[in-house]
């Protein structure tokens, strides 16, 4: 299926769609069914310098843009994969690069770009103020050249698959500052050093088979030095990177949109029923023509986020909007490709059930629907704040 992408990146996509062919549906099938981390899969993405994309060159990366990068993930989706394995190795690096000292950045990135180090982790939401992030209850207390950090996280990923952690805490009470925005802070924890020391991982189980975890910190010390930029100015951080996160996330669900509809249209042509192909009837061609058309739309919002966040142009509503319409776009195809499959589509073998789990968490994460339309109807058409 031809897709109609403002830059086409050929060379890129071919390049990738080699690489994925190595790792075919019955691989990530047996991980999905196992709820298993596709090991060797991230390790060959990794040695082939994909997931350092967006690492500048003179730290050992790609130095490629957002587009580029998006087209990673897009790819690996269209595959059969799940980008959500490797995702984090993408955008969590970026807290770093524009924010860390020179001295951070040229302790870690060089390593995080060759995969000596892993970095696919971010420590912000927690179980009693999930989106309502200024209000995060954990903290970080300087005790001379140490931050003492106590509090939950929760939904936490790819600990278990990572070297180094994200973590965002507050480091000045919420009453003592004028904007609740304040005295978050943002720190780069060192798994090895913290887990077992203070930190505690607890797995949780789901649905999609996705590695995530609660963490619980008690007294956990984290050496000064990282601190990544200004204490107190965390918040800024994390938010410049969510930009790229959600133009990221848009991009798996862009590729996870044209797997079903690649799926789906293959068996409509192939099954046949009552002597003629089901691809035949409308009411088979109507439902994916239209699922098409708004991947499509979708994948023109996330290359235009892609364009703004390249040129270092404000790009928040694209980013979000580009997030939402390829949420929903990937969800429709989702849903069209299995009814096309009826019986068949429930069928571990055929591989639509993982996917279709897969595509229904970007209903909900990194940030739900509802939460960007809020953003929206505030910042772009000037209505009252709602919350």
């Amino acid at each position: 299926m031809k897709t109609s992408a403002p830059t086409d990146h050929d060379d890129l996509r071919q390049a990738l769609r080699a690489l994925c062919a190595e790792f075919p549906a019955d691989y990530h099938r047996r991980h999905g069914a196992a709820g298993t981390h596709p090991e060797d899969f991230i390790g060959a993405l990794t040695r082939a310098g994909w997931l350092a994309a967006m690492i500048p060159e003179d730290y050992g990366g790609s130095g490629l843009g957002l587009t580029e990068a998006s087209i990673v993930m897009e790819e690996i989706n269209r595959s059969g994969g799940n980008a959500g394995h490797c995702h984090g190795q993408m955008y969590n690096m970026g807290t770093l690069l524009r924010h860390g000292s020179e001295a951070q950045k040229r302790l870690y990135l060089p390593k995080i770009a060759s995969g000596a180090l892993r970095l696919q982790s971010m420590a912000v939401t927690e179980p009693t103020t999930g989106t309502d992030t200024t209000r995060l209850k954990t903290t970080a207390v300087r005790k001379g050249d140490r931050y003492v950090v106590s509090g939950q996280k929760v939904w936490i990923s790819r600990i278990q698959h990572s070297d180094l952690m994200i973590l965002l805490a507050r480091t000045t009470p919420l009453a003592e500052v004028k904007r609740k925005s304040q005295g978050l802070s943002v720190f780069l924890v060192e798994l090895k050093d913290a887990i077992g020391k203070g930190m505690e991982v607890r797995p949780i189980e789901n649905m999609v088979g996705h590695e995530t975890n609660e963490v619980f910190f008690d007294n956990l010390e984290i050496p000064a030095e990282n601190l990544i930029g200004e204490e107190g100015s965390g918040f800024r951080y994390i938010l410049d990177g969510l930009n790229a996160e959600r133009t990221l996330i848009a991009a798996e669900c862009i590729g996870d949109g044209y797997w079903f509809l690649d799926k789906a249209c293959a068996y409509a042509n192939e099954r046949v029923v009552f002597d003629r192909p089901i691809g035949q009837n409308q009411g088979i061609q109507f439902p994916l023509a239209r699922a098409y058309v708004n991947v499509e739309a979708a994948n023109l919002m996330r290359f235009e986020a892609c364009r703004r966040f390249d040129a270092h142009e404000e790009c928040g509503a694209q980013a979000n909007m580009a997030k939402l319409l390829a949420a929903d776009a990937s969800w429709q195809a989702a849903n069209e490709c299995l009814q096309v499959h009826g019986g068949f589509g429930f069928a571990d073998e055929y591989d639509v059930e993982r996917k279709f789990r897969e595509t229904r968490l970007y209903q909900v994460a990194p940030i739900s629907t509802n939460l960007i339309l809020s953003y929206v109807a505030e910042h772009v058409l000037g209505l009252p704040r709602s919350f």
